[in-house]
């Protein structure tokens, strides 16, 4: 028998979490951890794209860290410990990767309209998609299906991260005053 990619098991609408439970595909645990592949793909092409080789290397350990998000919020409480591999450590690394760039680009006081560079475009398309996946996992805190704090506290930071390394890709791209909502 040749090998199959796709298993049928969730032809039925259901989704096996790490554990023994099968939730609906509309659960908010698969929405939440869905969203967080969507971002990482997001992520992805964002780094297909971008000048910088510090940048790039940024985004693929946040995209690592990503998958550990993934499997925690798709864990069930019996298993939740299991897969717990998020700490404070990694919510700083990201701080300390945003001050970084942060002290090399000018940034706008007002809001921007993104697309002034391609890189830049694909690091707001991420960062949009990390917001909605926080507000994901806020749900989930909030209902009790995470336990894990660091988790918003990382989600929050990478847009932040996200938004800055944004605006170091259009300057890289040679784009010397971005595109502000209220125009000059």
């Amino acid at each position: 028998m040749p090998n199959r990619f796709y298993t049928t098991k969730g032809d039925d609408g259901y989704t096996s979490l790490l554990g023994a439970e099968r939730v609906p595909k509309h659960d908010p645990r698969p929405e939440a951890y869905g969203t967080l592949d969507e971002a990482t793909s997001a992520m992805g092409l964002a780094r297909a794209t971008i000048r910088s080789e510090r940048n790039r290397k940024a985004l693929l350990e946040s995209q690592r860290h990503l998958y550990c998000i993934m499997a925690e919020l798709a864990s069930t409480p019996e298993t939740a410990k299991t897969f717990e591999c998020l700490g404070a450590d990694k919510v700083e690394w990201l701080e300390a990767q945003t001050d970084a760039i942060t002290a090399e680009v000018m940034l706008p006081r007002e809001f921007i309209v993104p697309g002034d560079s391609l890189p830049g475009a694909t690091l707001d398309v991420a960062r949009t998609v990390v917001r909605r996946a926080e507000r994901l996992a806020v749900k989930l805190v909030h209902a009790g299906l995470a336990t894990n704090p660091q988790i918003v506290r990382y989600l929050n930071r990478l847009s932040s991260l996200l938004f800055v390394m944004a605006r170091h890709e259009d300057a890289l791209a040679g784009v010397s005053q971005v595109t502000l909502v209220r125009p000059v």
